[in-house]
């Protein structure tokens, strides 16, 4: 029986510790910039964060996107990208991922 209850106890403090760095991000504002004006003067929003994912969208120079992580992982950020203010948080949004180097945190 003890043995029983240590492994109930070990699985609620498990799903305690992954589920309460989800709760408490709210997220943050960043914008497209550092774009090359030689360049493609975009930015991909992609499926997964890699860039031979699918790309769902092209972002240009100062669009607003919200993160939905608090930090990038292998240099990918999870965001929403947001038409206008008003339009943060729609029934449908595009959800994906950025390449972080070019975006910045917005003040």
């Amino acid at each position: 029986m003890h043995k029983l209850d240590l492994r109930k106890g070990l699985w609620a403090l498990a799903l305690c510790l992954t589920a309460e760095p989800a709760l408490s991000y709210s997220g943050e504002v960043f914008r497209v910039c550092g774009l090359s004006p030689d360049g493609d003067d975009y930015l991909s929003l992609r499926e997964c964060g890699d860039q031979a994912c699918d790309e769902i969208m092209r972002l240009g120079p100062g669009v607003f996107m919200w993160t939905l992580e608090p930090s990038a992982f292998g240099g990918w950020r999870k965001v929403v990208p947001m038409r206008t203010n008003a339009d943060m948080f729609t029934s449908n949004p595009d959800v994906g991922y950025v390449y972080t180097g070019h975006i910045c945190k917005v003040r």
